[in-house]
């Protein structure tokens, strides 16, 4: 199976990306297919020795549109061309339509026109000019005719049948009102509607100029997000340095950075030293220091030093390219509420236009006019498109994924999305995730000795050890800057600690069961052991020619924003676990430092996607958040797999959700703007629909039974234009989203 996306040209509403989307769905070989009326773009799961690509653009051309391979369209603003060709049709439209309505309309205002189109001197001439008036914006229009027409003779109209149907029946009255002029009966010249059908379609013309106006807002980030990768890379080949662009960049390149320029691909970093900005990708506005073997990101800004490094990705491979993706694919996708606004689309346009036939033929079996039966007609189809409904989700889904990526959080798709505003549970994995992951010395007890002294003879006994607590004890003395001793003698006790001769000095230094087994009286530093264990630390004995003479507590620290980050779920109502493989004292202590209520400890990796079924059985909407190959299973299990940006590929790559700061406080971040997405998406939806059940039934005259008013069929247009970008502008309020 491969995964596939196309930008389909020609779709002017919801209705159209149901119709593509369905076309594509029938054919064998397409496991998936989902089209984004506001991305454009349609997306494919398909099996490629069933089907292939000619097939699928073969049929979608059939249904009246175009497929383009994203990958093979040229670099350029798709939306500016759309933006200033729409701009264009509606002031070409606009200008033949205001004469257009001061001759239809200005003589009622007391206006004069000229005696060769007076409508009581010339009734004909009058006719006339309006019908060609009308004839130059139908021809600027000709796309919804174009359109419209055709996918009504497929049985599948769409928003564009209703404009085109509206608009030709106003036309088509007038071209019998100037028929039956040229009889003699000039009272026709009163019952004309060019005027109708030319302001219609400016309107909506407009409309779709703002609607596209504000889909390329809603795609800022992904534009500002491609914009940070230079196009040009120096590199180092065969001795020599030169210029090239950014995508012929080769892996293990030497690439060269002077200060204040930009990395174009990711790397390691062989010659030099530096600090470098990564806000624009990870949102942490303190510049990195780097050094020999540090890693570095393409996209980020180079403040100080001068580098050379070794490129590792390039590409669609560098993180940059991948976060694009990641978002990207996130606005393509469809949230389960959008299926709901599809299904109730494709049934709305028949509908609508039956109700217009029924209604204007009620109309004139009561007893009306022509006119009256015609002016209901057009104003049904006019105010009932659903353009706003087919915009209503994708929109605000573009916007929130657009706004997690600013703020270093990834959301991998509207499903993603729309299930984060569920959540009720938050299970934390601990080490790497509440905890740094790495043991570093936490306190220093002595007795008749000094600190720096013990820190030393400890550090230099551990030199020769693997052991991670070890470890911890010679990184602490390393970051003191003090000299380590030779050690004479050593002698590794599995289970216990080591046993060393430095400058003939006997030193033990293990746990309590090696002070014990070597009759060390150890008693002065109980009360301060329990109390290092309480707390989750692991107290390491030092006893130097047979008397204890300290204790260096080693501990996995508890990250900075630990306690804040379950702080603020709390206060979002969601109940706050932790699952670690630790024993249970060490995952209390832990749990008791940053608040959390719920810990699950001593699970085996592997059962830690159990843990979280059980939490699901229990009816919890769970997600998992995680850093380690060992967290992988359980955040494909959980509802949302929630992975820290510092984390492996495959954590990463098994979660709905990255947290490109690695920073946990984004955990809240993610849900709270999830659910400010949906609450858009809910506005938006209701709005659509409130439009159209309050709209539908004044355009059918019910007002007017009542002896209210009609409703003309260009006010319906200007209302439904508005109705479209009200909903646009409500999905860009999301923008002002504060972390």
């Amino acid at each position: 199976m491969e995964n596939k996306t196309f930008l389909v040209e020609g779709m002017t509403c919801s209705a159209c990306s149901n119709r593509v989307e369905r076309v594509v769905k029938k054919l064998e070989g397409i496991e998936n297919a989902s089209v984004n009326f506001a991305t454009e773009k349609l997306t494919l799961t398909m099996n490629n020795e069933v089907i292939d690509d000619e097939k699928i653009k073969e049929v979608v051309e059939k249904a009246g549109y175009k497929l383009v391979e994203e990958s093979k369209v040229k670099e350029k603003d798709k939306s500016d061309t759309e933006w200033s060709k729409l701009f264009r049709r509606f002031i070409i439209s606009i200008i033949f339509t205001i004469p257009l309505l001061v001759i239809s309309m200005g003589h009622m205002l007391g206006m004069h026109l000229p005696t060769i189109i007076d409508p009581e001197m010339k009734p004909l001439n009058f006719a006339l000019v309006q019908l060609v008036l009308a004839l130059i914006v139908m021809f600027i229009g000709f796309k919804f005719y174009k359109v419209g027409i055709k996918n009504i003779f497929q049985l599948s109209p769409n928003m564009d049948s209703l404009i085109a149907i509206g608009t030709l029946s106003a036309f088509l009255y007038g071209v019998f009102a100037i028929v039956k002029i040229t009889e003699g009966e000039v009272h026709y010249v009163m019952n004309l509607y060019f005027e109708s059908a030319a302001v219609i379609l400016t309107l909506i013309t407009l409309g779709k100029y703002l609607e596209a106006v504000s889909k390329g807002k809603t795609s800022e980030a992904i534009k500002a997000l491609m914009g940070l990768a230079p196009k040009v890379a120096t590199v180092e080949r065969n001795g020599r340095e030169l210029q090239v662009k950014a995508e012929n960049v080769n892996v293990g390149d030497i690439v060269i950075v002077k200060p204040g320029e930009k990395l174009p691909v990711d790397g390691e970093i062989v010659e030099g030293n530096t600090s470098i900005d990564e806000s624009m990708l990870t949102g942490e506005s303190i510049p990195v220091e780097k050094e020999i073997g540090s890693s570095v990101i393409g996209g980020s800004l180079n403040k100080t030093g001068f580098i050379k490094y070794k490129a590792t990705k390039v590409g669609k491979d560098t993180a940059l390219a991948q976060i694009v993706k990641l978002v990207e694919d996130a606005q393509g996708s469809k949230a389960p509420i959008a299926k709901l606004a599809d299904v109730i689309s494709s049934y709305f346009v028949p509908i609508v236009i039956g109700l217009a036939v029924i209604s204007s033929l009620a109309w004139k079996i009561s007893g009306e006019n022509n006119v009256f039966a015609l002016t209901i007609f057009i104003s049904v189809l006019v105010i009932a498109c659903p353009c706003a409904l087919g915009l209503a989700t994708p929109t605000a889904i573009m916007v929130g994924t657009g706004k997690g990526a600013e703020n270093g959080v990834l959301i991998k798709g509207g499903e993603a999305l729309e299930t984060t505003y569920k959540l009720n549970t938050v299970v934390f994995d601990k080490t790497g995730t509440i905890t740094e992951g790495k043991p570093m010395v936490t306190d220093i007890i002595v007795d008749e000795i000094s600190e720096e002294e013990i820190i030393i003879l400890a550090a230099s006994a551990e030199k020769g050890s693997e052991h991670p607590l070890g470890e911890a004890i010679v990184k602490g003395a390393e970051e003191k800057g003090l000299k380590l001793k030779e050690i004479e003698k050593f002698n590794a006790l599995p289970g216990h600690g080591i046993e060393v001769k430095i400058e003939n000095k006997n030193i033990l230094l293990g746990n309590k069961k090696l002070m014990l087994d070597k009759n060390i009286i150890i008693d002065k530093f109980n009360a301060k052991s329990d109390k290092f264990a309480e707390e989750g630390k692991t107290p390491m004995y030092i006893a130097i020619d047979g008397e204890l003479k300290g204790i260096i507590a080693v501990a996995d620290i508890v990250k900075e924003n630990s306690k804040k980050a379950i702080e603020n779920l709390k206060n979002l109502g969601i109940k706050v676990a932790m699952i670690t493989g630790d024993n249970k004292k060490t995952a209390e202590a832990i749990a008791r430092q940053v608040g959390i209520d719920l810990v699950l400890a001593e699970v085996l990796p592997e059962d830690k996607a159990n843990e979280v079924a059980k939490l699901q059985e229990q009816g919890y909407k769970v997600a998992m958040v995680g850093d380690g190959i060992n967290d992988a299973p359980a955040l494909a299990k959980a509802d949302i797999g929630i992975a820290i940006g510092s984390g492996t590929d495959v954590a990463i790559e098994s979660a709905d959700i990255v947290l490109m700061k690695s920073d946990l406080t984004d955990v809240a971040t993610a849900i709270k703007l999830s659910k400010a997405t949906i609450k858009n998406i809910k506005e938006n939806l209701g709005w659509a629909f409130g439009y159209n059940v309050l709209g539908i039934p004044v355009a059918m005259g019910v007002l007017h039974i009542f002896g209210g008013p009609l409703l003309n069929p260009m006010i319906a247009a200007g209302a439904m234009s508005l109705s479209s970008v009200s909903v646009l502008l409500n999905a860009l309020r999301l923008r002002k989203f504060k972390a």
